[in-house]
């Protein structure tokens, strides 16, 4: 195709709100969750943007705003409001543009909507066209979004990240932009051939560390080198909210219309005849089985991950209910086996911590002020043996997720060390554990028999400090056993909850919808 390069520079607006929001947890998200950038704070988040990449002289970069939240409850409707209606401003007083790069997460829920991404981008859609032209419309997305119709229709192009853990999650936002930016030189507005596979998984069963996911993945650049194909994605969707467009989902955008819906289609078909072979990317076990293994085992450190309650999923991160069943082991409670279980939150508990001091006996009522559901407060008198104040790092995880530092505190219980948060926040690298040189709190997981974390999958700095890990199946608001968190709004019939829906039959209608 003949290039139709303009003879300014594009103009290209970057923005967009992100955050996973599980409809089971009673934690509420409000605009003060999230880490909110503008102007040249917001452009210096990407490395495409700077001066020097190769795109300077082709693009003028628009910042708009940028809205990122650590995963957790649904938001609330006003503060969603407050968030949309600026992002809508900032593209409407940006003038005429030529595209926008809409870097989102894609599984935000909002009180009183059933479908959050598709209500924004209705509203930027229009904001965009205002002015008389129709930008082109690129969204860079977390694979464990949704893709409802009502959501991809205005969309131009859409691409996702294809490592979970998503160690590609920057790679995904410069796809997008490159893409934006060949098309709108080439001249062209490709064709999008979407397809809903009525699937449903947690993530810890759809981790590209193991088959079917891997190669389902890996398949993708496959696909997307065949002329006449611009990029391929896939979602597996966001298991913990209870909303009918919750289902994996497929998109190949390209030129050529026909090509990128029969892809689409194969994939989908792929990705339903592997329903049954995704399996938890770890052992698992309850909460008591996984304590007891660990305890046993020679393998130090012994990583368990408390799942149900991890606030990187969307729970509430103040569940004691792990707290509870650790001090229930006489090796624990007497320190032959030491213990460290980080990052449940109770500003109460953390603001005594701090009014006691290091070296104080406290006792404390801990966790279950959000989510009480699953035994409430725990009981717990320990010796304070570590305190750090919040410091301002605003930008700390791969991905961009938000954490502008919380005041914690460490307490000590014979050989367990609990590490209370003012506010929520994960612990995924030993610097999350150690804070600062200077005032950090100074707990190194790396000494302690067992570490027992709020998550899911181990992040990569866990996966390689882990002897050896157990994924415990905790209850809380993202329970990996979907089937007893009570869904009814999603709908069905869907896998694994209609397990046999299309026992007899040719499965699924898994045909292309053309974009």
């Amino acid at each position: 195709m003949t290039s139709t390069v303009p003879a300014r520079r594009l103009r290209i607006g970057i923005g967009g709100i992100g955050i996973e929001s599980s409809t089971f947890c009673p934690h509420r998200s409000t605009t003060d969750d999230f880490r909110q950038t503008r102007g040249q704070e917001l452009l210096d988040r990407y490395t495409w943007t700077r001066p020097d990449s190769d795109l300077a002289d082709v693009v003028e970069w628009v910042p708009l705003l940028h809205a990122t939240s650590l995963p957790g409850g649904p938001v609330e409707a006003e503060s969603y409001l407050v968030l949309k209606d600026e992002l809508v401003t900032c593209i409407r007083e940006a003038g005429p543009l030529d595209g926008m790069v809409y870097d989102i997460h894609g599984a935000m829920s909002v009180i009183g909507l059933t479908d959050a991404e598709g209500d924004l981008t209705d509203a930027v859609r229009a904001a965009l066209d205002a002015h008389g032209t129709r930008p082109l419309l690129s969204a860079a997305m977390d694979l464990h979004g949704n893709v409802s119709r009502r959501f991809a229709d205005p969309c131009d192009l859409l691409t996702a990240h294809r490592l979970a853990p998503h160690e590609d999650a920057w790679d995904t936002r410069e796809r997008a932009a490159r893409n934006l930016v060949r098309c709108l030189r080439e001249g062209t507005r490709p064709h999008r051939a979407w397809v809903q596979v009525p699937v449903l998984l947690p993530g810890e069963k759809t981790s590209t560390r193991l088959e079917p996911a891997k190669s389902l993945y890996a398949s993708l650049a496959d696909i997307e080198r065949k002329d006449g194909i611009l990029d391929a994605a896939m979602w597996v969707g966001y298991a913990w909210a209870d909303e009918p467009r919750c289902k994996a989902a497929i998109v190949v955008t390209g030129d050529d219309a026909r090509l990128a819906a029969g892809e689409a289609e194969q994939l989908a078909r792929r990705f339903w005849d592997a329903r049954r072979d995704f399996v938890f990317v770890g052992p698992t076990g309850s909460a008591e089985e996984c304590i007891e293994k660990a305890v046993a085992s020679d393998k130090r450190p012994f990583l368990i991950s408390d799942s149900g309650d991890n606030p990187t999923a969307g729970g509430a991160g103040d569940l004691a209910y792990m707290l509870g069943k650790l001090l229930a082991d006489d090796a624990i409670r007497t320190g032959r086996v030491t213990a460290v279980h980080p990052g449940i939150t109770d500003p109460v508990a953390v603001a005594r911590c701090f009014e006691a001091g290091v070296g104080a006996e406290v006792t404390l009522s801990v966790g279950g002020k959000v989510d009480a559901g699953h035994g409430g407060p725990y009981e717990l008198t320990g010796t304070v043996t570590a305190l750090q104040r919040a410091t301002e790092q605003k930008d700390r995880a791969e991905g961009g997720a938000y954490d502008r530092g919380v005041d914690m505190a460490a307490v000590r219980v014979g050989g367990l060390t609990v590490v209370l948060v003012e506010r929520r926040k994960p612990f995924h690298t030993l610097a999350d554990f150690m804070g600062p040189a200077e005032g950090g709190l100074g707990v190194d997981p790396r000494t302690y028999d067992l570490v027992v974390v709020k998550i899911g999958y181990l992040e990569p700095e866990l996966h390689d400090m882990a002897a050896d890990w157990l994924l415990a199946l905790t209850p809380g608001g993202v329970d990996q056993d979907l089937l007893r968190l009570g869904h009814h709004r999603v709908e069905r019939p869907l896998y694994p909850f209609d397990d046999d829906a299309y026992a007899h039959g040719p499965g699924p209608d898994l045909t292309a919808t053309l974009l």
